[in-house]
């Protein structure tokens, strides 16, 4: 069995690594009739997100928002709009596999708005743990600035964000 990839994510750090790769992901900002955000831990850097996945050959951003927020919570989605597409070069994400760095990516993220039509809260090898969150108590969670970024805008916002 192979080690554990590790994730690092930098924020507006000037000496974080310079970008190797771009790859496009799409993630989705679900929220239930109660107006509840779905959260879900991530187990590579143990930071709260909401669900966030690349986006796989032959499919399209909606396809693969729907996949990654079942892969990753239990929860099966509709989506409903667009909060934004984050591009900023202020994230940059490394990935470190048995001490070497392998990727230093600098995401090419498209946000959905989405809301749950089936499916229960599942932990995964992804999530190791999952729930709805209201959005008064989002401080309580560690939640990585541009992920917080994408979550404060499409809860604020009738606008979608371009970076």
């Amino acid at each position: 069995m192979g080690k554990k990839t590790k994730r690092v994510d930098h924020w507006q750090n000037p000496h974080a690594p310079e970008p190797t790769s771009r790859r496009p992901s799409a993630s989705a900002l679900v929220r239930d009739e109660a107006g509840r955000v779905l959260l879900l831990q991530r187990t590579d850097n143990g930071l709260w997100t909401i669900p966030t996945g690349g986006l796989k050959k032959g499919e399209t951003i909606r396809e693969c928002a729907v996949r990654e927020c079942r892969e990753e919570t239990g929860i099966e989605i509709e989506i409903t709009g667009l909060v934004g597409v984050f591009t900023t070069p202020d994230h940059v994400i490394e990935y470190i596999k048995g001490g070497k760095v392998t990727e230093v990516r600098q995401p090419v993220n498209i946000c959905l708005h989405a809301r749950p039509i089936g499916g229960r809260l599942t932990s995964t090898d992804e999530a190791s743990a999952v729930r709805w969150v209201a959005p008064e108590d989002l401080a309580e969670y560690d939640i990585h600035p541009a992920l917080r970024r994408r979550i404060d805008h499409g809860l604020t916002s009738p606008v979608p964000h371009i970076d």
